[in-house]
C-alpha cells in the first residue's frame, strides 16, 4: 500500500490531483496530509496543481514554488513559514498580508500536525528528490544565526547591540510613519476604551508614565532607549520637563532631534545616538526605560538596573516598562522568527525576575501593573495603519520586509491576547539615608 492510500483522508478532504494527469511523485498535497491529522481549517494548493481541504474555505495557504517546499522541508515549524511567506514562495490569500491574525488565528487553534513515520519520510523524500532537503539561501531580510553573530562580538556588546539595534529599527523613518502614526511611538499604548484612537492611547501612555515619575517643571529626566523621541518631547512639551533621552539607533536620534527642533522643544529636550551605558553619569530627578529592557539581555538586569540606579538621584523614581514572558520558568530567548527577522539577541524574562532584578540593584519597587490587554489593542492598530497604507510601506521598504512586519505584528498581537506574553510597569525610587524616597501613602497619578 503506497504513502497516498495509508494517508487518504488524513488532513479531511481528498487532494485534487494536479492539472494534466498525476505525477509519478509524491504531491504538495500528499505532503500536506503526511503532516497534518483531522480536518485541514484551510485549503492549501501547490505549485504542481494538487490541493488538499475544503474548496470553499475562507483562507487558502499556496505554496507557489518547489524553493517554497524546501523551505519548509528544510525549517519545519516558523522559521521554514517565515522564509517562504517573506520569499512570496508562499501565499496566504483571503487575508491581507499587512494583518494576517485572522489567517494565524485558525492555524493556532485548528490546524492539527503530526510527525511522519521513518518509512513514510523516507518514501516522501525519494519521491520528491533528495534534493528537497537541501536549504535555500534565507531571505534578505533574515539577521545571520546566533553562533555567525560572533563576528559582530559577543551576545549584548556594544557593537553587536548596535547592529541588533539597526537590524529591527533603521528600516526606513517613513515606513515607521505610516505603521506608528503622528506620534511615532513603538511602544505599548494605553486604552481607556477599546474605542480609543491609537494617538489618544499613545497620549494616555505618556500622561501615564509621567504620572507614576511625579514629572513636574525643571525636573531633569532621562528616557533610556527613547526610540523617537516620544516620552522626551511630550515631557517637555506638557509638563516643563528638561528630558534627554537616548537611542542606539541613528536613523531615530536624527529623526527625534529633528522633530525636537520643529517643535520648538529645543531648550528642555534633547535625544542623543548613545549606548545607555554611556548616558550621561549625572543625578537625574526621573528615569524612564519604555521598552529597551527586551534587548539588553537577562543576564545583563543587574549591570542595566544598576547603572540606572546610579544615574537616578536619591529621592527620584524609574519607570520600567517592557514586555515579559508570562511566567518566570519560560526560556529566555525568543522563537527562531522573532530572532531571525524581528529583534536579534532579544530576550525576555517573567515578571518576577524583573522585579527581583530591580529590586536587588538597590531600588525599592512600589507599584507594578499588567499592560498586556493593551499591546493587543495597539498592535491591531499599527496593523490596521499598515495594510491602509501598504503600497506606500511596500515602496517604501519592499514587499518582503512589509510581509515581515504585518505577521510579527499580528502574531504578536495574538500571543498577547492569548497570554503567552505579557507587559509590565514597574515604579521603583531610588531611596536616599534612612529610606527616604518621597513616595506618597497612595499612588499620586491615576492608573
Amino acid at each position: 500500500m503506497s504513502l497516498i492510500d495509508r494517508e487518504k483522508g488524513a488532513a479531511g478532504v481528498p487532494a485534487t490531483p494536479p492539472a494534466g494527469g498525476r505525477r509519478g511523485g509524491p504531491t504538495v498535497a500528499d505532503v500536506v496530509r503526511a503532516v497534518t491529522t483531522g480536518d485541514l481549517p484551510i485549503r492549501i494548493t501547490g505549485y504542481d496543481g494538487s490541493a488538499v481541504g475544503p474548496a470553499d474555505a475562507g483562507i487558502t495557504l499556496a505554496i507557489h514554488s518547489e524553493r517554497g517546499l524546501s523551505y519548509l522541508l528544510t525549517a519545519p515549524g516558523d522559521l521554514g513559514m517565515a522564509r517562504a511567506y517573506v520569499s512570496g514562495d508562499l501565499g496566504l490569500e483571503g487575508i491581507h498580508p499587512g494583518d494576517p491574525y485572522e489567517a494565524l488565528t485558525v492555524l493556532k487553534d485548528e490546524l492539527h500536525l503530526r510527525l511522519p513515520s521513518v518509512g513514510e519520510a523516507l518514501s516522501l523524500v525519494r519521491g520528491l528528490g533528495w534534493e528537497r532537503l537541501l536549504p535555500p539561501p534565507p531571505p534578505p531580510q533574515e539577521s545571520a544565526p546566533r553562533w555567525k553573530r560572533v563576528m559582530n562580538g559577543l551576545r549584548h556588546s556594544r557593537t553587536r547591540d548596535s547592529s541588533a539595534i539597526s537590524h529591527h529599527y533603521d528600516v526606513s523613518n517613513a515606513f515607521y510613519e505610516k505603521v506608528l502614526g503622528p506620534s511615532m511611538t513603538y511602544t505599548c499604548a494605553v486604552f481607556r476604551s477599546p474605542e480609543d484612537t491609537l494617538e489618544e492611547a499613545q497620549r494616555a501612555k505618556y500622561d501615564l508614565v509621567a504620572g507614576k515619575l511625579a514629572l513636574k517643571p525643571g525636573m531633569r529626566l532621562l528616557d533610556v532607549g527613547c526610540g523617537w523621541g516620544g516620552m522626551v518631547r511630550h515631557a517637555a512639551r506638557e509638563y516643563g520637563v528638561k528630558a534627554l533621552g537616548v537611542t542606539l539607533s541613528r536613523a531615530q536620534a536624527e529623526w527625534a532631534q529633528a522633530a525636537i527642533e520643529r517643535e520648538g522643544l529645543g531648550e528642555l529636550a534633547e535625544v542623543r545616538h548613545l549606548d545607555y551605558r554611556d548616558a550621561p553619569r549625572e543625578q537625574f530627578d526621573a528615569i524612564s526605560s519604555i521598552g529597551l529592557t527586551e534587548h539588553i539581555g537577562v543576564r545583563n538586569y543587574p549591570a542595566y538596573f544598576g547603572a540606572l540606579r546610579s544615574r537616578l538621584k536619591p529621592g527620584g523614581r524609574l519607570m520600567n516598562h517592557c514586555i515579559t514572558r508570562a511566567n518566570n520558568r519560560a526560556p529566555h530567548r525568543s522563537g527562531a522568527f522573532i530572532d531571525r527577522y524581528v529583534f536579534p539577541d532579544g530576550e525576555l524574562a517573567g515578571p518576577g525576575r524583573l522585579i527581583s532584578e530591580i529590586h536587588d540593584a538597590g531600588l525599592e519597587v512600589h507599584h507594578e501593573e499588567n499592560l498586556r490587554q493593551h499591546y493587543a489593542l495597539t498592535l491591531a492598530g499599527w496593523c490596521r495603519n499598515l495594510v491602509e497604507h501598504w503600497d506606500f510601506c511596500v515602496d517604501e521598504v519592499g514587499p518582503g520586509t512589509a510581509r515581515v512586519w504585518g505577521l510579527y505584528m499580528a502574531g504578536s498581537r495574538l500571543a498577547f491576547e492569548r497570554n503567552d506574553i505579557q507587559l509590565h510597569q514597574v515604579v521603583a525610587t531610588h531611596n536616599g539615608p534612612q529610606a527616604v524616597n518621597g513616595y506618597p501613602l497612595r499612588p499620586d497619578w491615576t492608573p
